[in-house]
């Protein structure tokens, strides 16, 4: 066993859960209008579930201000409804094909329970990130039994595995820390 090739799988898999992170730390509202924030909707359309980017395109024409040129008419309706449903707190209008979805300013209360959705996240990130040093020591814990490694290299490569699980955790942590000043920002 070549710890060198777990260790880019390790850091791969990490990378996967930070990266899934920023996506998830996107979809959150800010008070300012951003494309990436009806990612994480989907439209009910031909039969599926489609994302919204396969319906129309997003646009942010102002600040607060966002804008879908929805390309089939027949589905406009759905998409003021996805939107509504979502639990963003929007309320669209539409104007013949063009769904208007203003941003409302945030209030104190809604910004604290955007905070605690982020906090959810970061924890979650956290969680795979062990679960992928655990899977690691797991590994190492085989091959040491196994022989293919000694009980030196068994305790450097616990080393190495940890400082990489620690170095991805502060990573988490100040992308969260990032994110909570940005949606406390008035």
């Amino acid at each position: 066993m070549e710890f060198q090739t777990d260790k880019k799988d390790i850091q791969r898999r990490m990378d996967g859960a930070l990266e899934v992170l920023h996506r998830e730390f996107s979809g959150l509202r800010t008070g300012r209008a951003s494309t990436s924030l009806l990612d994480p909707i989907t439209i009910d359309a031909y039969g599926q579930q489609m994302p919204m980017n396969q319906v129309g395109t997003v646009g942010v024409p102002e600040p607060r201000m966002l804008t879908v040129q929805v390309w089939d008419k027949g589905l406009v309706s759905s998409v003021e409804k996805a939107i509504r449903d979502s639990d963003l707190g929007l309320n669209p209008a539409s104007d013949g094909q063009l769904v208007r979805i203003p941003i409302p300013p945030l209030n104190e209360e809604r910004r604290v329970e955007i905070t605690k959705i982020a906090g959810k996240y970061a924890e979650e990130t956290r969680i795979a990130v062990r679960n992928v040093r655990r899977h690691a020591m797991d590994e190492l814990k085989k091959a040491e039994k196994d022989g293919d490694i000694s009980q030196d290299e068994h305790h450097d490569y616990d080393g190495e595995t940890q400082v990489l699980t620690d170095e991805y955790i502060k990573k988490i942590d100040d992308a969260l820390h990032h994110k909570e000043e940005e949606i406390m920002q008035v």
